[in-house]
């Protein structure tokens, strides 16, 4: 398009699909570089929250026009300058290397700025050390425009350290991993002090240079990285005043992380080795993670060492190095992330489960069943789909479900279930379509469990409700209902506790 010549998405190939920010909104076409997976697709659905199609160098477009223009407004930026910080972001983002934060892709003065630690890996397994400190004075360069060099306090900070450490070969819970953090960490305050010291020439200096630095790594397992965080820091200490009070702040993940590919959020350990997506045909998937396919492709002889569930003791001990050189203290995550599978190695297949998706209509409600079997056939888990509820009723039955598959894998018998879920009352109710065997249905719940009855136990003696029994206000038969009192209850022997109470009588 005109308006995009002589800049880097000029002549830039794009993909596009439909894409949802959640699974509540309705899917609109998305179009983005053809090697981006679908989750990048969903987090652009969510950073251009318009009904609109939306378009990466569109979307992008908004935020990198509106930098440029406010730092030639706020007298930080010339003409040249401008063009430069532009098609730096563009090369950033079209890299995945960095961007603002989901509050600037939205219109707003964002003071968050993003980079993917994976992304500057290179293909030998180093880092791009110059390319990294560059994109941290480019970062603090674009939030201050935004701001129109009014804001002390910004925040540059990264994300994914799990990946860049799996590419790197080091396990998360190592000296070495908590040297190379504190190396990236250091490189990171360094850079962007810097970078706050030249703002500080040009516009005036906010802040005084600090007398006592944090004292960098004396050495890495990243070549090159403890030198260069020495002179980053060295180069922010030259620094006549500085424009900013603070500038390195790491942040929860948000769609900009799933933008870039970045699968964890500044410094927590791999949440595993595979991850589930969901696939056109609309099912779930176990596919490798990023950090799993590094650390298979560049170190297969320690993919499942580098992927190992990590300690809350490791992850407080890898707050501890880096926390130094931050001007805010790391997040601390909501929950450990389950325990990680072994890294599935790249010549074999992923190992599957057997089992079935069941697609029905209840009450006029479209339904799907997935269960999962073991080697000899056995029910394993069970998943419900249901396409027109609302997203408390879906996370209801997602957490039911998992409770029943849970109990399975225990060793709860299937039996047991349907005797307590077949014939319950809800809504969605009444005539099923799609399964010949079972016409009607008291609910979901009731559909399903005599379905596995009649799949797994060869159960047919399950008698079907009628019409009246699935009416969505019925009370059920005689038979369903609760005794009302009074009733001749069954004789129970005197001298037990309960015959004792049976013995009683209301007097008024």
């Amino acid at each position: 398009m005109r308006r995009y010549q002589g800049t880097l998405w000029d002549g830039l190939a794009l993909r596009r699909q439909r894409a949802a920010a959640d699974p509540d909104s309705d899917p609109r076409p998305v179009a983005l570089p053809p090697d981006w997976e679908g989750e990048a697709a969903a987090a652009l659905a969510a950073l251009a929250p318009t009904s609109r199609p939306a378009s990466l160098p569109a979307a992008a477009e908004a935020w990198i026009r509106r930098a440029a223009a406010a730092g030639r407004k706020s007298g930080l930026l010339d003409e040249a300058g401008a063009a430069e910080l532009a098609e730096g972001l563009r090369a950033l983002l079209l890299s995945r290397r960095g961007s603002v934060g989901a509050e600037a892709w939205a219109g707003g003065r964002e003071t968050r700025f993003l980079l993917n630690l994976p992304a500057f890996l290179e293909p030998a397994g180093g880092f791009d050390l110059e390319g990294y400190a560059a994109a941290c004075a480019l970062g603090v360069r674009t939030l201050d425009a935004l701001s129109g060099s009014r804001v002390p306090r910004l925040r540059l900070g990264f994300a994914d350290l799990a990946g860049l450490l799996a590419g790197l070969g080091l396990p998360y819970d190592s000296g070495e991993a908590r040297a190379t953090a504190a190396g990236i960490a250091a490189l990171t305050r360094g850079a962007a002090e810097a970078e706050s010291g030249r703002i500080a020439a040009r516009l005036g200096a906010r802040e005084p240079v600090a007398l006592l630095w944090p004292v960098p790594p004396a050495a890495t397992p990243v070549p090159g990285l403890a030198a260069a965080a020495r002179a980053a820091l060295d180069a922010a200490a030259a620094s006549p005043g500085l424009r900013h009070q603070a500038l390195v702040a790491l942040a929860m993940p948000d769609a900009v992380e799933a933008l870039l590919g970045a699968e964890t959020g500044g410094i927590a350990p791999a949440p595993g080795s595979t991850r589930p997506v969901l696939t056109e045909a609309g099912e779930w998937a176990e596919v490798p993670t990023r950090a799993a396919m590094l650390a298979t492709r560049l170190h297969p002889d320690r993919a499942g060492a580098l992927l190992a569930p990590v300690s809350e003791t490791a992850r407080d001990a890898m707050r501890q190095a880096v926390a130094p050189f931050l001007h805010a203290v790391p997040p601390a995550p909501v929950a450990l992330p389950a325990p990680a599978r072994p890294a599935p190695k790249s010549q074999a297949p992923l190992r599957r489960h057997a089992g079935t998706t069941l697609h029905v209509s209840v009450g006029g409600h479209r339904v799907a069943l997935r269960t999962a079997e073991d080697e000899q056939g056995r029910l394993l888990e069970v998943a419900f789909s249901l396409s027109k509820e609302g997203a408390a009723f879906r996370s209801l039955m997602d957490a039911f479900a998992h409770s029943v598959s849970l109990g399975l894998q225990q060793g709860v018998p299937l039996a047991e279930y349907v005797e307590a879920f077949a014939y319950t009352r809800f809504g969605p109710c009444g005539v099923v379509e799609g399964d010949p065997a079972i016409p009607r249905a008291t609910s979901v719940l009731d559909w399903a469990f005599r379905r596995l009855a009649l799949d797994y136990l060869g159960r047919h003696d399950l008698p079907q409700p009628s019409e009246e029994d699935c009416l969505g206000d019925t009370v059920g038969s005689a038979a369903q209902q609760a005794p009302l009192l009074p009733l001749d209850l069954p004789e129970l022997p005197a001298a037990s506790p309960r015959g004792r109470r049976r013995t009683l009588r209301l007097v008024s």
